[in-house]
């Protein structure tokens, strides 16, 4: 095994913009070529989420560090603050909702980084999913 540390400071990290979200990935890829985790801080403004998706191969973990999110597994909803986490396995069905007044930040990691097809699947405007949680 041929494993090279790296390094990343808050400075150093990717970032990715979208209108809900902002992504500071930390390790994936095409930043650490050997590694098949991902680990990507997010930044949520108030009223914004990840509404209702999947990642049909990969598991994920969540790490609350700041703010209030209301968290989907499936039709399951509970109330995550600073200290919570929760373990998503492939292919299950949630959502992330920034439902404090201030930024929602928070860890994910997934894994494994390196598989076929999409990383993510939208299934927001679906049923059941859009009838679950109403827009607001």
């Amino acid at each position: 095994m041929n494993f090279k540390p790296g390094f990343v400071s808050f400075e150093e990290t990717v970032v990715e913009k979208f209108p809900d979200k902002t992504h500071f990935w930390h390790c994936r890829p095409d930043m650490m070529p050997e590694t098949n985790l991902l680990l990507v801080r997010c930044q949520m403004h108030p009223g914004e989420a990840h509404a209702f998706h999947h990642h049909p191969k990969m598991e994920e973990i969540l790490y609350v560090l700041s703010g209030t999110a209301e968290q989907w597994v499936e039709k399951e909803k509970r109330i995550m603050t600073a200290g919570h986490s929760l373990y998503v396995p492939a292919g299950v069905v949630h959502g992330t909702y920034n439902i404090g007044q201030d930024m929602l930040d928070f860890l994910a990691v997934l894994s494994p980084a390196k598989s076929e097809g999409p990383g993510t699947l939208d299934v927001s405007g679906e049923e059941p999913w859009k009838s679950l949680r109403k827009p607001g």
